[in-house]
């Protein structure tokens, strides 16, 4: 970044675009270990939600208001609602990343074959 001496200009430089950097290809054992990592985390927010769930059901909504029970119902609603989200998220990472797995074997057994 440079500064060249005016009050609102800043000069950012141009990225060489000769600069691209070659990813790594997945393998099957970094996929594996991203499945445990995501299936871990999905099974901490799984356990996670159904104590959210129990705590709920424990402790009824005491008012007479019914806007405050509504709003009240919603937050339950909401809260519940991204905690099971976030459970199905990590879970369906962990599958799919499973399944990468199993894809690039059988690629590798099948280039090794021919």
């Amino acid at each position: 970044m440079c500064y060249d001496g005016s009050y609102n200009a800043v000069i950012f430089p141009m990225s060489d675009s000769s600069e691209k950097t070659n990813p790594k290809k997945p393998t099957p054992s970094n996929c594996l270990i991203g499945a445990t990592i995501s299936g871990s985390l999905g099974y901490a927010l799984y356990t996670l939600t159904g104590s959210i769930i129990q705590t709920f059901a424990s402790k009824p909504l005491t008012s007479s208001n019914p806007l405050v029970l509504r709003i009240g119902s919603l937050v339950r609603t909401l809260v519940t609602g991204v905690a099971s989200l976030g459970t199905f998220v990590f879970f369906f990472v962990a599958f799919g990343l499973i399944l990468l797995a199993i894809q690039l074997l059988i690629q590798k057994e099948e280039t090794t074959e021919s």
